[in-house]
C-alpha cells in the first residue's frame, strides 16, 4: 500500500527518523493554526481532519486556496528563509496532526543529505501545487470570465 503525502515521499528509515521528532496535537474546527506573515517555526503532517489554506486579499475576505487532508504537509515556510508564513491556515474540521519543530528538522536534514534531498524534493512539489492552486483560485475569484484559461 502506498502511503499518502509526505509519508510516501520518504523511505522507511527517513520516515522513522522524522517521526521520532513528532508531537501529536489537535485543533478544533475554526481554530486558526497560523497567519500569513507570522513566524514559521514548526510544521504539521495532518493525521485526520481538514485544514483550509488561505491568502490575505486586501479589502476582501481571505481567499481559500486549498483544503488539505490526511497525510498532507501543512506548512512549508519553515524550510525557506526568512521562515515566515506565506499563507494562513484554519481547521475546517477537528484536526489531529503530527507537529514538528522546524529547527530540529533542519538540523536533522543538515546531518543527513538523503533525508534533506527527499524532504526538499517533496516540499518543492508542494510549493508548485500550492502556487498553481493560488493562481487558479485568484483567477476564479477576480479575473474576467475566461481569463484564467490555460492554452
Amino acid at each position: 500500500m502506498t502511503r499518502p503525502g509526505v509519508f510516501g515521499a520518504l523511505n522507511e528509515e527517513h520516515r522513522e527518523r522524522l517521526m521520532s521528532l513528532a508531537r501529536e496535537v489537535s485543533f478544533a474546527t475554526g481554530e486558526r493554526i497560523f497567519n500569513e506573515g507570522g513566524k514559521a517555526d514548526r510544521f504539521w503532517i495532518i493525521h485526520t481532519g481538514t485544514v483550509a489554506l488561505d491568502l490575505h486579499v486586501p479589502g476582501r475576505q481571505a481567499a481559500v486556496i486549498e483544503t488539505l487532508g490526511a497525510g498532507r504537509l501543512l506548512g512549508w515556510s519553515w524550510l525557506v528563509p526568512p521562515h515566515h508564513w506565506h499563507l494562513g491556515a484554519e481547521a475546517d474540521s477537528p484536526v489531529r496532526a503530527y507537529e514538528f519543530d522546524a529547527a530540529a528538522v533542519r538540523e536533522m536534514c543538515a546531518k543527513d543529505p538523503g533525508l534533506d534531498h527527499e524532504l526538499c524534493t517533496y516540499v518543492a512539489g508542494v510549493l508548485a501545487r500550492r502556487l498553481r492552486s493560488a493562481r487558479v483560485r485568484l483567477l476564479d475569484l477576480y479575473a474576467p470570465h475566461g481569463a484564467g484559461e490555460v492554452p
